[in-house]
């Protein structure tokens, strides 16, 4: 009598294991599905503006929502871009080639988007300016952007050019897990110091959260920028930030 009541319930156990061991593995499917789903390129276009009267640098990764001037190119597609797609700048905030760039993102080459944002600063004319990615000419402000299957926290910044240095209170990292969502929200916060007549942008949180910024993998297409409030120097200028949705497959 002992061995069918214990063979029913070695039955009854395994039953238990394999119902408890489901969801784990269901979720494990889901992700490798999300993960596969995951393809093509994000074209990270890097635009850079000057105004000389001013001293004046910044950058737009996305077109902002309220001038158009300052276009990018930046979007998903099946084939790399090889050159930045600018606007034109309002005449007296212009392009600056040499400060472009645009990062070829494959996506399936790793887990993680780990976005770099280096900020670069010149006391002498309280000017700044950021990089997401390596401009393409000159590798002086480099970043480590890139698609890996490392969560890197802490940015990799080029040594800038003497008089332009890195600003480490206004560079960041941020890995984004890939199989999170279907799109990256991806946040531009531009601000603006009247008294000293100098722009800034942000697109990745950093150890400064007054310029927080809201840049995430989700499957929500988020339609106004998140972004911190400034430190009452510099104040958020609306018309020149934005987000954009795009999406990872």
């Amino acid at each position: 009598m002992w061995r069918p009541v214990l063979a029913l319930t070695l039955a009854a156990g395994a039953f238990l294991g394999a119902t408890g061991r489901a969801p784990a593995a269901e979720d494990r499917q889901a992700r490798q599905a999300e993960a596969a789903a995951v393809s093509g390129y994000l074209n990270l276009h890097q635009c850079a503006y000057y105004a000389s009267s001013l001293d004046d640098h910044f950058n737009t990764f996305v077109t902002p929502s309220g001038d158009g001037r300052y276009s990018t190119g930046t979007k998903h597609s099946a084939s790399p871009d090889t050159t930045a797609a600018c606007g034109a700048g309002n005449g007296n905030h212009v392009p600056v080639p040499v400060l472009h760039g645009v990062k070829a993102l494959d996506l399936t080459a790793g887990r993680y988007l780990d976005l770099q944002q280096c900020d670069y600063y010149r006391s002498a004319s309280t000017d700044r300016f950021t990089t997401l990615v390596t401009p393409s000419g000159d590798g002086r402000y480099s970043t480590g952007t890139k698609v890996s299957n490392t969560k890197e926290t802490t940015p990799t910044c080029g040594p800038g050019n003497g008089n332009h240095v890195p600003n480490p209170g206004l560079s960041g990292s941020l890995p984004l897990d890939l199989t999170a969502g279907r799109y990256l929200n991806l946040h531009q916060c531009v601000y603006y110091s009247e008294r000293l007549k100098s722009h800034m942008t942000s697109v990745v949180p950093a150890p400064d959260k007054r310029y927080t910024t809201g840049t995430k993998i989700s499957d929500t297409q988020e339609t106004s920028p998140t972004c911190g409030s400034g430190n009452g120097d510099y104040v958020l200028v609306p018309l020149l930030s934005a987000v954009k949705n795009i999406p990872l497959s």
